[in-house]
Parts: C-alpha cells; sequence; structure tokens
C-alpha cells in the first residue's frame, strides 16, 4: 500500500510533454524525420491512434529501434525541440491548476526527458517560479530514479508523493519508486490504456487536478467520474508485443 487513508500528499511531481505541455502533434510532425535518420519504420497517419495504446517498450519494438539508440535518438528529439522557434503550447487552464495547488501549500516538481530550459521556456517565468524542484533530461525508462530523488530533495516520504503524467512508462516509474500515480487523459497515451492500469487518480481535465483532492486525499468522499480509490496498488504492466495485440 502506498498510502493510508486519511494521508494527505505533500509533493506532487508532473510530467511535462502531453501532461502541461501540447507537444504530441509535434512530436508526430516530426517522427518521421528522425525515423529517416536513425533507420527506424515510420509511422502512417492511420495508424496513429492505435500506437496511442501501446507502452513505450511496445512501441519501440514496433519501430524496430534497439536499446542502443535511444540515447542518440533522445538527445537528437531535444536538439529539435530546442531549436524549434516558438515553445510548446502549455494546456489551458494548467496555470492556474498549478497556482491552485501551490497556495495549498503542496510541493510542485517537474520530472520529464526534456530539457530544463525548453521547459521553463514554455511555462514563463512565473509559472515556472511555481516549481521547487526539476529533474530534467530522464532517459526513456529511468524517471523512477528521478522521482526519488525529487523525494529526497523535498524531504517527503514516498508514500506522500503523487506522479502525474501521461504514459504507461511514468505509472511504471511511479510505481517502482513507491509512489501513487494521476493519469491524464489529454497526453500521448489513450484513456483505455491508461484506464487499465487502474491508477490512483484518472483525470479527464485540468479543472480535475484540484488542490482539495490531495490534500483530503484518502477521505471517504469519492466525487462522481473522477477514478480516485483509496488503496492503490503498484504494478508493472506486461510487456508482449504490439502484433500479437501509443
Amino acid at each position: 500500500m502506498l498510502r493510508r487513508p486519511g494521508m494527505p500528499y505533500k509533493l506532487i511531481i508532473f510530467d511535462f510533454d502531453g501532461t502541461l505541455a501540447d507537444t504530441f502533434p509535434w512530436f508526430t510532425g516530426v517522427l518521421n524525420d528522425v525515423a529517416v535518420r536513425y533507420r527506424f519504420r515510420r509511422v502512417e497517419a492511420d495508424e496513429v491512434e492505435r500506437l496511442r495504446g501501446l507502452s513505450a517498450r511496445q512501441l519501440l519494438v514496433h519501430l524496430g529501434i534497439p536499446a542502443w539508440k535511444l540515447p542518440f535518438i533522445a538527445r537528437h528529439m531535444r536538439r529539435l525541440a530546442t531549436d524549434d522557434g516558438e515553445p510548446a503550447p502549455i494546456f489551458p487552464g494548467s496555470e492556474a491548476m498549478l497556482r491552485d495547488l501551490r497556495e495549498a501549500g503542496l510541493v510542485l516538481a517537474i520530472v520529464s526527458s526534456n530539457t530544463e530550459r525548453n521547459i521553463r521556456r514554455a511555462l514563463g517565468p512565473e509559472t515556472a517560479g511555481l516549481f521547487s524542484h526539476y529533474a530534467c533530461g530522464a532517459g526513456l525508462f529511468g524517471k523512477a530514479g528521478k522521482f526519488r530523488q525529487i523525494a529526497r530533495r523535498a524531504g517527503v516520504e514516498h508514500r506522500h508523493c503523487l506522479c502525474i503524467g501521461d504514459e504507461i512508462r511514468d505509472f511504471e516509474a511511479a510505481s517502482d519508486a513507491g509512489m501513487a500515480f494521476g493519469a491524464v487523459t489529454w497526453g500521448f497515451t489513450s484513456r483505455p490504456a491508461l484506464q487499465s492500469l487502474d491508477p490512483t487518480f484518472l483525470f479527464a481535465g485540468i479543472d480535475e487536478i484540484a488542490a482539495r483532492r490531495f490534500v483530503d486525499a484518502g477521505l471517504p468522499d469519492r466525487p462522481e467520474g473522477t477514478g480516485h480509490r483509496t488503496t492503490p496498488r503498484p504494478r508493472m504492466v506486461k510487456q508482449t508485443s504490439p502484433e500479437a495485440d501509443r
């Protein structure tokens, strides 16, 4: 059990791409050029929705990307994002939501595969200043260690931490770190795929990420449709080939 009834959260750790920033259109727009450069399978427009149901590991298998290429591809993608003229667009309502959490006394952090420079540029100085901790440049499967690092920096026990993200790998990392997970349905991974994980929270809109819900976490009220449960059960997703079935 990650937390007991009546035990509030103190630290909220956000993912950036697909959670706070609408970067999925940019990602799909550059992916096939990157595929040509690094010689992996291109993605056709009619398969994008099906691929949104896959985990990162399943997607790598589908695209034919070996593990040794990942650091080179990740570095190239970060450089593309940095060189792009416009910062990533932030989802409407994100600024007000973050301010609400901060004013309620919650500590905010960002753990992302993106760079801190890109994230701060997209958020702007005022919103970026709401976050007390940044751990950026995480490897594709390196977020669990970053989550632990942030919790140590903040001086918060893992059972008081909630990670919020849009991908199956975010859920896996939170589970590995012994932290609860809130899934957002507007990012890279499809809602059915996220719902199948049985996350602690399933958010259908930015306005559902409310400070009161986290401060009063574990109390017996359950607003309709929130996807909140009292005792999250960490587990890893069984990885299978997508051909057998983001």
